[in-house]
C-alpha cells in the first residue's frame, strides 16, 4: 500500500477526526467508506459494535438500508450465525463465500439475498488486549472471497476502529 491508497488516508483522516473529538459514527464511516473502495463496485461495509450489554450495535454502515439494520440490531455473538456475530464470537476472520451453501446463514441468509448481496466476510475488531470491540464487515453482490489485499487493507482499518472504539462514546 502507498501513501495515495485510500486505507492509509481514512486511516490517517480517522486519526486526525479522533484527535479533534469527531464523534465515533463518523470516524467509522470513513473507515468503511475506504473498505467499500477497496473492495470494489457493489460492495458494502459495515461496523458493528458490541455494547455493553454484549449484542452486537450498528456503528457504522451508511450503505445498508435501515430495514437490514434493525433486523440484525441486538444480535448475541454467536459462532454459528452469520459472519459478523461468529467473528465477534470466535475473535477471527470468518468468511461466508456464498449464503446460499453456509449453514450459519440458515435463518438470516433471506436478509441479505433481498439487497442482492451473495457472501460476505467480517474481521473483529479487537482492543490492544485481545477483546472483541465490534466487526468489520464486508458484504459481495457475487459469491466470492475476500482477496489478500482487502484482508491486509481491513486489517489496518479494524485496528484505526479499535482506536476509535476505545477512546470515544456512542
Amino acid at each position: 500500500m502507498t501513501n495515495s491508497d485510500p486505507v492509509i488516508a481514512a486511516c490517517a483522516r480517522a486519526s486526525d477526526l479522533l484527535e479533534a473529538g469527531a464523534e465515533r459514527h463518523e470516524i467509522l464511516s470513513c473507515l468503511v467508506a475506504a473498505a467499500e473502495t477497496v473492495s470494489g463496485p457493489g460492495a458494502v461495509a459495515s461496523v458493528l459494535v458490541i455494547d455493553q450489554d454484549g449484542l452486537l450495535r450498528n456503528g457504522a454502515s451508511p450503505n445498508l438500508p435501515g430495514d437490514y439494520l434493525k433486523a440484525i440490531d441486538r444480535l448475541r455473538p454467536d459462532a454459528g450465525v452469520g459472519t459478523c456475530a461468529a467473528a465477534a464470537a470466535t475473535g477471527c476472520v470468518v468468511v461466508t463465500a456464498s449464503f446460499l451453501s453456509d449453514d450459519k446463514w440458515a435463518e438470516l441468509r433471506h436478509l441479505p439475498l433481498a439487497l442482492g448481496f451473495a457472501g460476505a466476510w467480517s474481521m473483529p475488531i479487537k482492543s490492544k488486549d485481545g477483546r472483541v470491540l465490534g466487526t468489520f464487515g464486508t458484504y459481495f453482490r457475487e459469491a466470492r472471497e475476500p482477496s489478500e489485499r482487502e484482508v491486509a487493507a481491513v486489517s489496518l482499518l479494524a485496528a484505526t476502529a479499535a482506536c476509535a472504539l476505545e477512546t470515544t462514546q456512542g
